[in-house]
């Protein structure tokens, strides 16, 4: 049954959608989004910290759910990390691309950002070749693999691959 027609059906006396006396409707989030803030950043691997709270624009993630960007007051998250590009977007305007292989973000209610990644690089030091040569090596091991151990860890192989040369494209 149509929505319209049940409401139709309804008892006039029940009006849903008249404005109770004495109530003040109060819309914040729009204000909020309008509102100057900041957002809290670490970044960091088990060798190196890459950001250590500081204080950012936008960041962008590749999750096991799918790609998001992160600004400040974003509603509290945690997600587990695929490999793929994390973009940071500076207050100045300017960006920095790192290639994560896995690792987990947590934004948390206070606009603090915290991105724990296994293994880390800066875009701009990655060999083309290097995984483009890897990529191919993948594919002929998936192919002649012939136990379910080698072929999940071939799967594994080929999967980073197209995602270093895919973050490369970026």
């Amino acid at each position: 049954m149509s929505l319209l027609r049940t409401l139709s059906r309804l008892p006039r006396s029940l009006n849903y959608f008249r404005p109770i006396a004495g109530v003040q409707t109060v819309r914040r989030y729009a204000e909020e989004a309008l509102a100057p803030s900041q957002m809290s950043f670490t970044f960091a691997t088990p060798s190196e910290v890459y950001y250590n709270e500081a204080d950012v624009k936008q960041v962008d993630v590749p999750s096991t759910t799918g790609d998001f960007g992160i600004l400040a007051q974003h509603v509290p998250v945690l997600s587990v990390l695929r490999p793929g590009c994390v973009v940071v977007y500076d207050n100045d305007g300017n960006t920095e691309k790192y290639f994560v292989s896995s690792g987990t973000i947590t934004v948390n209610d206070d606009s603090s950002v915290q991105l724990l990644a296994e293994e880390a690089t800066p875009i701009d030091q990655i060999d083309r070749q290097a995984a483009e040569t890897g990529l191919s090596k993948a594919q002929q091991d998936l192919q002649s693999s012939t136990t379910d151990l080698a072929k999940a860890e071939a799967q594994i192989s080929l999967e980073l691959h197209e995602a270093l040369l895919k973050a490369l494209e970026k």
